[in-house]
């Protein structure tokens, strides 16, 4: 663990040391910290956004398998994989703070020993030589007790600096406020009613409503990238999102008030700057990955437009066949199967009412159908090839109108050979 408190120790140490304040060091630990976590941050932001953007299509794959919840998770599953998004990598990245947390925690709760480095034996002389000057280092919290001695250490620098000679001064004081102390939210029942005294007891408040904030942004930032297929934003994909992350706009904030009530008011300074820190970074990410992902949906705004122009076209189209044939009459180069189904719909209806018919009577039946088919111009116009078409269909090459045609020919040759031979005698 010490070997994790060390660089956290050292960096503190040494800006407060060049700025000479507690609370703008701490400040600045905080930037440090964000600005050193970048890459992960910025991995834990694509990895939300990408998330933000399958929005539509996780909506498509509940409405598709909605009943089949087994089914649903494994398609979810598969697009995931296929997308190459992890759903907890960006939660798993956004945790990286409360490690960073825990690791201040115990530099600010342990100051003798991180910040002014001094061992287990320099602490306890610190703690018999004040306790021989009459201070009171009794304190209800065990845990901060080298608080309350770094704190009368302070107060009493020179005599310390007797035994002590290099140790270090820490001020805890920031805007008039002792950030070693515990807020308490008793302040407002108890007192005292100072202006210090209600800056200690807002900080938690402040640390609340901050991360608050920072959450809602956050979430409002990832959901503007929720696009659907035509590259338009889908409002019910963002809301989607923000539901899922609904759960942490509510945690965090508590998380915050409770640290902030539990814990030196040091640690508030550095949950709201960490609170302020994320929502600008997380504005500057969003910025830059906004302009990949504005890019595909301009594509997807553009195929999605050209698509919608073929359609318009066709529906013209449409409506030009439709004004042309007003009336809806078929087309009389009609498929087989169309003009199959008008001739059995007319010997059904001829076949109505009349009961049990020989087949002389039925084929009767359906050649009068075909006849009132054919009258109306929806079949081809032969009786015997009635699914004909075409410019070069014959009506006279088969059938009975065969036969006729072959007599006539044969007449016709006839004739002409009777003339040519009339001609030849004479």
């Amino acid at each position: 663990m010490k070997i994790i408190l060390i660089p956290f120790a050292w960096l503190l140490r040494t800006l407060y040391q060049v700025f000479g304040n507690y609370g703008v060091a701490l400040i600045l630990f905080s930037l440090i910290t964000k600005l050193i976590l970048l890459p992960f941050n910025a991995k834990s932001k694509k990895s939300m956004m990408k998330t933000s953007r399958l929005g539509p299509k996780l909506k498509e794959l509940e409405k598709k398998y909605g009943d089949d919840k087994l089914k649903y998770q494994q398609e979810v599953s598969n697009l995931y994989k296929k997308e190459n998004v992890s759903p907890t990598g960006g939660c798993l990245w956004s945790l990286l703070p409360l490690i960073l947390l825990m690791a201040l925690y115990y530099v600010i709760r342990q100051p003798m020993t991180y910040l002014m480095q001094l061992s287990a034996d320099q602490i306890t002389q610190i703690s018999d030589l004040l306790t021989g000057m009459g201070v009171d280092l009794t304190t209800t919290n065990k845990a901060y007790q080298e608080i309350v001695l770094a704190q009368h250490v302070h107060q009493n620098i020179d005599a310390i600096r007797t035994i002590v000679p290099n140790i270090m001064d820490i001020d805890f004081t920031f805007l008039g406020i002792n950030l070693a102390q515990i807020p308490s939210w008793r302040w407002i029942l108890q007192g005292p009613y100072t202006l210090v005294g209600f800056g200690l007891w807002i900080i938690p408040i402040l640390s609340a409503l901050s991360n608050f904030l920072s959450s809602k942004i956050s979430q409002a930032l990832n959901g503007s990238v929720a696009t659907d297929d035509k590259g338009e934003k889908d409002a019910d994909a963002a809301a989607a999102v923000n539901q899922s992350m609904k759960t942490m706009l509510i945690i965090m904030p508590i998380f915050s008030l409770w640290i902030g009530f539990s814990m030196p008011a040091s640690m508030c300074v550095y949950w709201i700057a960490q609170a302020v820190f994320s929502t600008l970074f997380d504005g500057l990410l969003t910025l830059h990955y906004r302009k990949v992902y504005d890019a595909e949906d301009a594509i997807k705004r553009e195929k999605a437009a050209e698509e919608a122009a073929i359609e318009a076209e066709k529906e013209v189209r449409r409506a030009e066949r439709r004004a042309a044939n007003p009336d809806g009459v078929a087309n009389p180069n009609t498929s087989r199967r169309k003009v199959k189904k008008q001739l059995k719909a007319a010997e059904n209806t001829e076949f109505a009412g009349l009961g049990k018919l020989t087949e002389e009577q039925k084929e009767d039946i359906r050649q009068k159908a075909l006849e009132k088919e054919l009258a109306k111009g929806g079949l081809s116009g032969d009786p015997n090839r009635p699914y004909s078409r075409g410019r070069a269909y014959d009506p006279n090459r088969y059938g009975k109108h065969a036969e006729e045609k072959q007599n006539t020919e044969t007449e016709t040759v006839e004739e002409t050979q009777q003339a040519d031979d009339s001609a030849d005698s004479k």
